[in-house]
Order: C-alpha cells, then structure tokens, then sequence
C-alpha cells in the first residue's frame, strides 16, 4: 500500500535519489563528509537532487551550484555536455571535478567549490583537473 507523500516531488525522483544517495561512489561519499553539515564557509549541500530530467551529484540550492564527479567513463561525453547545458539554461552553475582528484586532493577540490560558492569563480574554466561553467557571465562593472 502506498502512502501519501506531503512531498512536492514525486515518487519516483525521491525513491531514485535515495537510490542514488545509497549507492554513492567513493569519491561522492569522501566529498560529501567536506561538504555536509554546512562544514564549507556555512553553506548547505545536498546530494543527488533532481534538476528536470537530471539529477546533481552535489548541489548548493541557494547559490545553485551543481558539483559533479566524474569518472573516466565521462571524458569528453556528449551526455554531459547536453546535462550542463540544461542546467545552465536552468539557471545553475556547473562545477566539474574528476573522481580520482576527490580521492587524492580532497581537501584541495573544496577551495574551487568556495571559490564559486564566494563570487571569486565567475568565468568559464577548463583545466586538467576541473571544469567550470557558470549559469550566466557576469559583467564586469
């Protein structure tokens, strides 16, 4: 028997975030103990949160930011290619880290994150280890 839900999602996205949640990589559960309890610079993260069709491995609603890791399964993906732009066009910013960086430089991923999290990340940013894309270019004055 179902019960009724006082959630606005549905069902099924809750049921597959938790999915999600339980099945967490590595990289996500050793980021996500830097992250959760509001432990970086007071900001709140959750985890594996549906953004439409989609859902955020890491996500900062206030500042809607997005944080993902990626394995390398998704070098180059034309998938997540499609995924950021959405989120962008959603109004989010994209922060991409790969999982083997997580794992070595843990604490080294979080000063990117700040950066964004602080207004200090406002450009498109591609490097070895990260990419960045925020949701809409800021101007400078």
């Amino acid at each position: 028997m179902e019960t009724e839900s006082r959630s606005r999602r549905q069902n099924f996205t809750t049921g597959r975030g938790r999915d999600l949640r339980d099945g967490d990589n590595q990289a996500e559960g050793r980021l996500w103990l830097e992250l959760k309890d509001r432990r970086l610079g007071g900001h709140k993260f959750v985890r594996q949160f549906p953004i439409g069709s989609y859902f955020a491995d890491v996500l900062c609603r206030k500042n809607k930011l997005v944080v993902e890791l990626d394995g390398s399964q998704h070098a180059d993906s034309a998938y997540d290619a499609r995924r950021d732009q959405y989120m962008n066009t959603a109004g989010y910013s994209v922060l991409r880290f790969w999982s083997h960086e997580v794992l070595s430089k843990n604490t080294e991923v979080c000063e990117p994150i700040l950066a964004a999290l602080d207004g200090r990340l406002v450009e498109n940013t591609v490097a070895f280890d990260m990419r960045y894309y925020p949701s809409k270019p800021k101007t400078k004055p």
